[in-house]
Order: C-alpha cells, then structure tokens, then sequence
C-alpha cells in the first residue's frame, strides 16, 4: 500500500512539475505569440488587466503593446466619395461570394443575417438597407444605470439592435450608465462626458444617412451634419483605406462587436463572439478583413466582450459570456438600432 501511495504521489509531483514547466515556458519562453495575445487582451479591458500585471512587468506589456498596435488613417469620412445607388437586387452577376451574400434577399426586406465563422471565431453579419432606419439609443436611466440591450430594443421598438459605444465605470460594477464621450441623437447633443479617452472618434450618420468617422468635438459632429453618433473606435476603414495594423491591433482577442457601410448604402452590424478555448474571439485585423470582404467603405470598432449583442425582434441571436463564464451580456449605455 505504501508502494502504491508512493507511486501516486511521485506520479502527481511529475506531472504538476511538467504542467509547471510546460506553463513556465509558454508565459515566458521564446515564442511570444501566448504571451502577446494574453497582454494585448487584457490590457484593453478594464476588469482583467491583472492577468497581465501578474506575470509581467511594465516594461515587458509596454513593449508588447508596442509592437501591436493599430495606426488610423487620420482621415474623416468624405461624405463627397460617398453616392448612393440603389443596388441592383435583381442582378445575378456577383463580383464575389460576400457580394452575393448581401444582395441576394428577399423582395423588400429590410436587412439580412448572415452567418460569420473564421478561425477562432464565429458571429453574424447584419446587412440593413435603408441607412435611414439606423439611429442611435440610450439606456433610459442615462448617467445611472444601462439597459440590457434587449431592454433598449424593445423600449425603442427595435426590430435589430448591436451594442454601440463603451461606458465609464471606474468602481467595476459594470452599471453601464454612462457612456464613454458625446452621444448625439436626433440632430442634439444628449450626453458630454470625457474623463476617459478611448481613441476613435465620432462614429455616427448624417441627416443624408452617410456614416461618418470623424476625430471631432460634438459641436463640429452636428456641423458636419451628425444627427445619431456616438464615440468609440478604433476606426478600421476610413474612405475605403484600412487602418495599418501591427500584430493584432494591440486590442488583443475578444467577442467583438463593428459598424460599417458600403458605397451603395448598405449598413453592416458584425457582432463576434469569443471567451472560448477553441474560440476566443476576433482582433482588429479579424474585424477589417471581414468589413473588406463585405465592401465596407467605412468602418469602426464598437465596445466588445461582453456588451457583444445582437438583438432581432427583442431576441438576443449571440451568445454572450460574461466574465464569470455565464452566458449572458451586461447592461449598456449606447446602442445603434434599426427601426421600421
């Protein structure tokens, strides 16, 4: 019996010293991918940057954070570039897989979902195609508390909703009430908050329904014509040419959530999901491939994680894990919706 015990434990000791080992060598060995995905995901949230700050020292994040990074054009959106045509539904010569995916529809329907799975990650595509239906949303208990956004759907009559711009939370408690920057809403100015600086910009549409990227104040938004826009980004696709971006971004892997539309009008919502071991989500370089694939024009990363959500027709279609592992998402400032 004691040989036996002797065994076990000499076996346990073996394997714990090889897990050690094996563990050692992937935080801090040679190859740096383990480590540059761990770093550059939790120093983009405001809740797990520890995980970083526990194996590493400031020095080691500040030169991984260097080496990723996503370099914007500089550029605002010319409106002048943009010329809506109506889009020839009934054509059936495609230039490419993504073009028939979009086009093909049914006969006056107001936006299509379209399955999106890549490596390490799946989600949905949302093509709306009257950018006029697209508006902005807020929790109703602004500067206090979010709404979940299937809350913000349904109060708005909503019939698809995506989660929009991040929020300030400096106790972590994730009430979600009040968002990062200025958020416009019909032609006004309904929310100016800027302790905190999230790069980006403004990320809204015009009266002519043109969504607009534009590294400006609120008042020189509405100037530009802004009537439903709010602040986050980074900016992926500004006037057809996409940010450069090194390594991942430097916004690490995570559910996602982005906004785009093409030359013809067509709005994109893309909605990621991720916080899986075969699938832990998508980075900046995921979400510009997949907005060029589908045309995007114009295109910019929304809050992410766990505000990930699409809601259609008051139903949540994404899966959502919060960072407990439960799969639901969390209250939220700001939303775009799409109404009828």
């Amino acid at each position: 019996m004691k040989k036996k015990t002797k065994a076990l434990l000499t076996l346990f000791l073996s394997i714990f010293s090889l897990g050690m080992s094996t563990g050692l060598f992937i935080l801090y060995g040679p190859i740096s991918t383990f480590r540059e995905w761990l770093i550059t995901t939790a120093m983009t949230t405001m809740s797990h940057q520890y995980l970083a700050t526990w194996f590493y020292s400031d020095k080691t994040i500040n030169e991984v954070l260097a080496k990723n990074v996503i370099i914007e054009s500089g550029e605002d959106t010319n409106t002048d570039l943009i010329d809506f045509e109506t889009p020839d539904f009934s054509n059936t010569s495609y230039a490419n897989k993504y073009e028939k995916e979009l086009l093909t529809r049914e006969e006056g329907a107001l936006y299509k979902l379209i399955d999106i799975k890549g490596n390490g990650y799946k989600g949905y595509l949302v093509a709306i195609y009257d950018p006029s239906k697209v508006k902005v949303a807020l929790t109703n208990r602004l500067g206090e508390k979010g709404n979940y956004l299937t809350t913000m759907a349904k109060n708005n009559n909503a019939v698809v909703a995506i989660n929009g711009g991040g929020f300030y939370d400096p106790t972590l408690s994730g009430a979600g009430g009040i968002p990062h920057g200025s958020v416009i809403k019909d032609g006004k100015i309904v929310w100016s908050f800027k302790k905190s600086n999230v790069g980006g910009g403004f990320i809204g549409f015009t009266t002519d329904n043109k969504l607009i990227l534009s590294k400006c104040s609120a008042e020189e938004a509405l100037a530009k014509g802004m009537r439903d826009g709010l602040e986050f980004g980074p900016f992926l696709i500004v006037n057809g040419t996409p940010s450069f971006i090194k390594g991942n971004g430097g916004w690490g892997t995570a559910p996602r959530t982005a906004i785009g539309q093409r030359k013809d009008g067509i709005v994109l919502f893309l909605v990621i999901d991720g916080r899986r071991l075969s699938m832990p989500g998508a980075d900046m370089v995921d979400l510009t491939e997949i907005m060029t694939n589908y045309g995007a024009y114009n295109a910019a990363n929304l809050d992410g994680g766990t505000s990930s959500a699409l809601v259609i027709n008051n139903e949540l279609i994404n899966d959502p894990i919060d960072s407990d592992g439960k799969h639901q998402t969390r209250p939220i400032a700001t939303s775009f919706i799409v109404v009828e």
